[in-house]
């Protein structure tokens, strides 16, 4: 294949998007426009405000996939970017419909034997009469643990039960396990570092992912080798099963000597507070050089 000179290509990266992530997808894609712009690398923000595709109009000859949630992380982007034929960074429409579908995760989590906290789909309220509490409420396909909530009694559950509905037409009710919070970054198919997670808030929820000195981020995460190893297999596993490109996040927690499966996020966050490029420096792989093979990558899966 002819070598390819990255910096005559034009690279525009998608940005903001209409979903509840639209802040977390504008620091992500600001980030990687100034570490590639350090560089010299010909490229320029694509800021998507809404439905329209008037962003197709300029044609760039590769995109960097910077969006977050709906519409973004989801298998739409990537469906019209297949469809026209123009390469793009991370997974393709498939694995990210699945892998951002928290239902759909499960089962196949389920079907593989992987274990993942016990759970239920539930669309009436006259449901929560079924639940064993404490659990946690989630919707059915949000990211940055949007409208994710630690649910301890009935009352509480028919606020945020309310709550999660609007985002969600499906509530995934997922047991509450108190234990040690890791995320595994996968990176080519091979574990980076893994990530120890301890927030000052109940859990890592929105506010302790995107505020500076919200939480802290212990790499390597402080568990037993046989555990650490266990989890990195596991994570590898995954991404395998979900056929990811380049990079993924498996977020996972720990109780005892049990791994349980949490979430497996396709587009991990860039921002100066995101687990991925912090673990990817842990591993000796600066944000630049990440950047760099994920461009590599699509263009060659594209060719």
């Amino acid at each position: 294949m002819k070598k390819i000179n990255i910096k005559m290509l034009k690279i525009g990266i998608l940005m903001g998007g209409i979903s509840s992530e639209r802040d977390v997808s504008l620091k992500t894609g600001q980030a990687i426009y100034e570490e590639l712009k350090k560089h010299k690398l010909n490229v320029k923000r694509i800021i998507i405000n809404n439905r329209n595709l008037n962003w197709l109009k300029e044609k760039y000859d590769l995109y960097i996939n910077a969006l977050h949630g709906t519409y973004g992380e989801d298998g739409v982007i990537q469906g019209i970017l297949d469809f026209i034929g123009r390469p793009y960074t991370g997974s393709g429409h498939l694995t990210s419909a699945i892998a951002m579908n928290k239902i759909r995760t499960k089962e196949i989590l389920s079907f593989y034997k992987i274990k993942t906290p016990k759970w239920q789909v539930i669309t009436d309220k006259r449901d929560l009469d079924k639940i064993k509490y404490p659990v946690v409420f989630k919707p059915e396909a949000e990211g940055s643990a949007v409208g994710v909530y630690i649910v301890k009694n009935k009352k509480d559950a028919n606020d945020k039960f309310s709550k999660v509905k609007k985002l969600s037409e499906k509530v995934l009710v997922e047991e509450y396990i108190k234990g040690t919070e890791i995320s595994v970054p996968v990176f080519f198919g091979k574990a980076l570092p893994i990530i120890e997670i301890v927030p000052v808030n109940e859990f890592y929820d929105y506010d302790a992912k995107y505020t500076q000195g919200k939480s802290t981020h212990i790499i390597p995460a402080r568990i037993e080798k046989e555990i650490y190893e266990k989890a990195g297999k596991i994570a590898e596993k995954i991404f395998k099963i979900l056929d990811c490109s380049e990079l993924a996040r498996i977020d996972m927690i720990i109780r005892g000597k049990e791994i349980f499966v949490l979430e497996v996020n396709t587009l991990p966050g860039m921002t100066s507070v995101s687990l991925f490029p912090e673990s990817a420096k842990k591993a000796g792989i600066d944000f630049f050089s990440l950047l760099m093979k994920l461009i590599k990558d699509a263009i060659k899966r594209r060719k």
